[in-house]
């Protein structure tokens, strides 16, 4: 999956069994949330990602995507309850993840109103040797293009727990 290059549609159950796909999203800025309900820096982005999403909702729409072979549907309610995240859809022979080529949760893929992907990587500027964020990578893309531009930063490199693909 190419920078500047429409997103292929893909859909996936979420935790009930509802399916959703990403076409009924066009029109919106979509933001392919990789997660996992046990990584550490899932859930110190969940935080982050929440806080921002409180401005952005009425023009934004997240799509968590559950791809973690080793990662139970009961683990993933519990979670995403406990996190207050909605709509987590499960991505259980990681068929998605490998489409878009992610590697770690948190990893995230923000999609302009036209479907392009615009921005793709880290949720913030946190590494193994800086361990507070100074910079809001995907808050940086968003607000790009709820302008009206494109972002200035279109890719960083993913930072989080691998993504398990085999159990």
């Amino acid at each position: 999956m190419e920078i500047n290059q429409l997103v292929p549609n893909f859909e996936l159950p979420d935790l009930n069994g509802k399916m959703y796909h990403l076409s009924d999203y066009r029109g919106r800025i979509v933001i392919v949330n990789f997660w996992s309900c046990e990584c550490p820096h899932s859930e110190r982005t969940d935080k982050a990602i929440l806080s921002m999403f409180v401005q952005w909702q009425d023009d934004v729409t997240m799509l968590t995507i559950a791809s973690n072979r080793n990662e139970s549907a009961q683990a993933l309610r519990k979670a995403a309850e406990s996190r207050c995240l909605p709509n987590v859809l499960q991505d259980a022979d990681c068929a998605v993840a490998n489409r878009f080529e992610a590697q770690t949760t948190p990893h995230v893929f923000v999609i302009d109103r036209a479907g392009i992907l615009r921005y793709r990587g880290s949720v913030d500027d946190v590494t193994f040797r800086q361990r507070k964020p100074t910079r809001f990578f995907l808050d940086e893309a968003v607000e790009s293009l709820l302008a009206g531009q494109f972002p200035t930063l279109t890719e960083s490199p993913a930072y989080g727990c691998a993504i398990v693909r085999e159990v």
